[in-house]
């Protein structure tokens, strides 16, 4: 009876040509290695010195002649013939001895060792990824280039899918095999090295007795194959730099893949590619191609939405189109129901024993004990983005420890880094951070971390907002835990950048009876809104500030808020009627409470609702009233946004001339040292007092003096960071250049206002500016 063992024996696998082996004369030489010393010998040469000829190193040459390395591949062997200078017949049996050797080592070779896996049928997108990964097998031909590629990236990603369909692809170019080893990077016991190199050499052929015992004689084994073969060799899921690099090709023809969820940055001389979620279009192909002819009956509106809910994440797509494949009954619809309720989308994303929280959970359990605190505490930020300073107050530690453990989670694809510092979550790595908070730190944890969060970032806030405002600028004794803001442009971008956060601080403090911290943030915005005018959010945030006024019983105050709230809808929102009733609601509880400032304030806004309204005369009034009680108290800021309003009231009266030295009278102000003006206030008016001089220089026919004017004026607003103003003098400048028959430049002044429209959300102008820009002479 054949047993198991005789399936394996080398001899019943030899195919004819290595068998005729033994009918060759006894004087003939019986392999490639014994022929290859005799001619060696018979030259007078050392190994040293054929290599040196024939361009094959010595190690390749000793391999050869020891039976470790039985079929070299063609060239190297013409190149060995060639040095030895064989006549033809000797030549022709130098090299058919070499093919022989092939291809023994093929039929020998254990079968199935690190054998690829096949590709997914329905794989979809992924086409510049595949570029990438052709270009890099082609290109690295070149002397001295790398042979290895590395793809990096969190988990779920299809790290391996798109090494597996690469390799695929790319067989055809490594005649000589293509293999793949999984590292088990992510288990508590990852393939040790020695191991991983027994398993590649026994796939190259090399028998178990060859194998050196050491780690270094492997890998120099391994490396010495290699040198001589073109294989294409895919290390998937690698641990560390330590675990890969004896796995890496030394020179030749090979290639190789290597994925891990880890960045690897001390692999040197790397092609590498970070992958990134699918797109929307490939998400939905993918879901589609999944479900198949179930597919378009779901309907493409279910399919897309579930595409958004799996967040373009591969591994999330084929969980909730195998889910929908075994229950036929289901609707997709009913499936985006379920995903669409954060508390419960994790645990929808599940298809038998396959859920996307292991793939999470697998990065977690490699991290360190402070970075999985930081890491499942972050999940508390409002926001959709963070910096280390903001991490290091919801992990409750320093801004050096902070670094390291958003350091270790970008490395294990738990964080995305962008520009400029700002750390973000994948929207389903935030809702398994939110699950590990909730299970390992208890109500009373979490809370004390919320209100800690809340706290620094009103404070900060409130401290940025400040630079702006007249009666605070630089702050005297900032508070040492909070972001570091020693200019006004760090203020602005702190604020900007972290818009998200520190309105989502707002708000937990308002819901939470923090009424004091909200209204001294809400009013901090009031001069810096100026700067950023078309933000969407100004309405929620002096509502707020109004609420908490009110509840804390101060009238003045609230009456600032409603003040503040009737500028959002002069400015942003463009509803002048409902400017009006905020006006009148701010006049009515600053006149009880006495309030000056905040009564001028009001006869301001109602002058610009007013105007807006071609109610003029009543709107001259307003702003006359307010311009002479903002002077009567010495605010001479405000007094010159009174100023150029009355200025805005004559150009809209068509008294362009009267217009004209209203706006110059405003800028003399200014530009006047001794005004009283407060530097930054003078900063902001200065560009638009200027801009409104050159629309009335046009209006008036003044054409040329009139570009000369906008130009610089657009130049202080750039500056300035004033894009809405900016966009208006664009336009303005645009129409100008074409009146003068400067159309090239009138082109180019309209296209950038359609961009800077654009930017501050006012899609019609940007419209009608693009439209400008391409219209023909």
């Amino acid at each position: 009876m054949t047993t198991v063992e005789a399936w394996y024996q080398p001899v019943s696998m030899e195919p004819p040509a290595a068998r005729n082996d033994k009918e060759r004369p006894i004087s003939a030489p019986s392999s490639f290695a014994e022929l290859l010393r005799r001619h060696r010998h018979a030259a007078r040469l050392t190994l040293e010195q054929l290599a040196e000829a024939s361009g094959v190193s010595a190690r390749s040459l000793s391999d050869m002649e020891r039976g470790r390395s039985t079929g070299p591949q063609h060239r190297t062997v013409t190149a060995l013939a060639q040095a030895l200078s064989l006549g033809e017949e000797e030549r022709q049996l130098f090299i058919e001895l070499a093919r022989e050797g092939r291809l023994r080592d093929h039929w020998t070779r254990p079968a199935g060792l690190c054998e690829l896996p096949r590709s997914v049928d329905d794989f979809t997108g992924r086409a510049a990824e595949l570029a990438w990964a052709d270009d890099f097998v082609h290109a690295t031909d070149e002397p001295g280039a790398a042979g290895v590629a590395l793809i990096t990236g969190a988990a779920g990603l299809g790290k391996t899918s798109l090494a597996v369909r690469a390799a695929h692809i790319l067989r055809p170019s490594f005649p000589d095999g293509v293999f793949l080893i999984d590292l088990f990077g992510m288990s508590p016991q990852p393939l040790t090295v020695d191991d991983a190199l027994m398993q590649v050499l026994r796939a190259l052929g090399a028998a178990e007795r060859h194998v050196p015992p050491d780690t270094l004689g492997r890998a120099s084994l391994y490396r010495s194959l290699l040198r001589e073969r073109r294989v294409l060799v895919v290390l998937d899921n690698a641990r560390s730099e330590e675990q890969v690099r004896p796995l890496l090709p030394g020179g030749g023809p090979s290639r190789a893949f290597v994925t891990s969820r880890r960045l690897l940055a001390g692999l040197e001389g790397v092609h590498r590619l970070s992958l990134g979620p699918l797109p929307s279009p490939e998400a939905a192909e993918l879901l589609t191609g999944i479900l198949g002819k179930r597919g378009s009956s779901d309907g493409g509106v279910a399919i897309g939405e579930l595409a958004q809910l799996c967040g373009g994440l591969p591994l999330a797509l084929r969980i909730i189109g195998n889910r929908l494949l075994s229950r036929p009954g289901w609707q997709a619809t009913e499936l985006v129901a379920r995903l669409a309720d954060e508390e419960q989308r994790l645990d929808q994303l599940r298809a038998g024993d396959i859920k996307i929280a292991n793939a999470f959970g697998m990065s977690y359990e490699q991290l360190a004990t402070s970075a999985r605190r930081v890491f499942r505490r972050l999940a508390l930020v409002p926001g959709r983005d963070f910096d280390a300073a903001l991490a290091a107050v919801v992990g409750g530690t320093s801004i050096e420890d902070a670094w390291d453990a958003l350091d270790e989670l970008v490395d294990l694809g738990l964080l995305q880094d962008g520009t400029s510092g700002r750390y973000r979550f994948h929207d389903l790595v935030r809702l398994f951070a939110r699950d590990r908070l909730h299970a390992e730190e208890t109500a009373a944890e979490r809370d004390a971390i919320t209100q800690a969060m809340t706290s620094w970032l009103l404070r900060t806030a409130t401290t940025a907002g400040r630079w702006f405002e007249p009666a605070y600028g630089r702050p005297d004794r900032p508070d040492a835990d909070l972001a570091d803001l020693s200019t006004p442009e760090e203020a602005d971008h702190w604020l900007r950048a972290n818009a998200d956060n520190w309105l989502g601080a707002l708000r937990v403090a308002a819901s939470g009876g923090g009424h004091a911290a909200v209204l001294d943030c809400a009013e901090s915005m009031d001069w810096f809104s100026d700067r950023w005018m078309h933000a969407p959010h100004w309405h929620e945030v002096f509502t707020l500030g109004a609420e908490a006024a009110a509840a804390l019983g101060d009238p003045a105050r609230q009456a600032r808020q409603l003040n503040l709230l009737a500028w959002v809808h002069l400015v942003p929102r463009d509803d002048p009627e409902a400017a009006l009733r905020y006006t009148a609601q701010a006049m009515d509880l600053a006149t009880r409470s006495g309030d000056t400032a905040q009564i001028a304030s009001a006869h301001h806004n109602a002058g610009g609702a007013l105007r807006r309204l071609g109610r003029l005369d009543e709107a001259t009034a307003s702003e006359t009233r307010a311009a002479e009680m903002f002077r009567a108290i010495g605010d001479i800021d405000s007094y010159c946004q009174c100023l150029g309003s009355l200025g805005t009231c004559l150009r809209d009266a068509g008294n362009h001339t009267e217009a004209l030295e209203q706006y110059l009278d405003l800028w003399t102000l200014v530009n006047d040292g001794q005004s009283g003006v407060t530097p930054s206030i003078a900063a902001f008016t200065r560009p638009i007092a200027l801009a409104r001089v050159g629309e009335c220089l046009g209006l008036l026919g003044r054409r040329s003096e009139a570009i000369t004017k906008l130009t610089e004026a657009i130049s202080l607003m750039e500056q300035a960071q004033l894009p809405a103003p900016q966009a208006r003098s664009l336009e303005t400048l645009a129409a100008l250049l074409a009146d003068e028959g400067r159309t090239g430049e009138s082109r180019r002044a309209y296209a950038r206002a359609a961009e800077v429209f654009e930017a501050v959300g006012d899609a019609e102008a940007s419209s009608r500016c693009r439209d400008l820009a391409t219209a023909a002479p």
